[in-house]
């Protein structure tokens, strides 16, 4: 154990002897040659200081880069989705029509047929959309997806459970663009 205290003590001293100003002299430079490979290893020293900084700021900007890139990808996608569930819940009225109007009683089948065939392009639109129909009748009642307009006793369904849809609901992905307006069972 002298031993180790023996060479800390040492180091010690050598470490003092570097911070005391009176012993520079010692650390200076003698010849030309040394001063020249000093001042060469203090520019080195400097120019890696400053590469590590740069480095790190570069390293900043890249991050900062990409976490902007994120967000304007989120926000350009929540804008798109904004607007598509705008159009779509300003064309579903008609699409109500049509529905109404395929299941309305005619005389004329071509015309039947025709309001058929236009109501199954919407729909094939909407789907290629990821639009989808909130499922409703025979359901149980949820307040995420459908919006009660009125309650009947009906001893054939259990409590909370969707009897009719007055109007049907739509989802754009897993979000609602227009509530399902039903009648809910006891």
């Amino acid at each position: 154990m002298d031993e180790e205290k023996i060479v800390n003590n040492e180091e010690e001293n050598k470490d003092q002897q570097t911070d005391n100003p009176n012993m520079k002299f010692e650390n200076e430079p003698k010849t030309e040659e040394e001063r020249k490979l000093f001042e060469l290893n203090k520019k080195i020293e400097e120019l890696q200081a400053d590469n590590a900084d740069k480095d790190d700021r570069i390293k900043r900007l890249v991050a900062e880069f990409e976490n902007s890139k994120k967000r304007s990808d989120k926000e350009r996608e929540f804008r798109f989705e904004s607007v598509m569930m705008d159009v779509i819940s300003k064309i579903l009225p008609a699409i109500d029509n049509l529905e109404k109007a395929a299941n309305a009683e005619t005389q004329d089948a071509e015309y039947k047929k025709g309001v058929e065939m236009v109501l199954a392009q919407f729909k094939d639109t909407l789907k290629a959309c990821n639009v989808t129909e909130i499922e409703a009748v025979g359901k149980p009642f949820d307040p995420t997806y459908h919006e009660a307009v009125m309650n009947v006793e009906d001893p054939n369904l259990g409590a909370k459970i969707v009897k009719e849809e007055y109007r049907k609901g739509y989802m754009l992905g897993d979000k609602v663009i227009r509530y399902a307006l039903v009648i809910v069972a006891n």
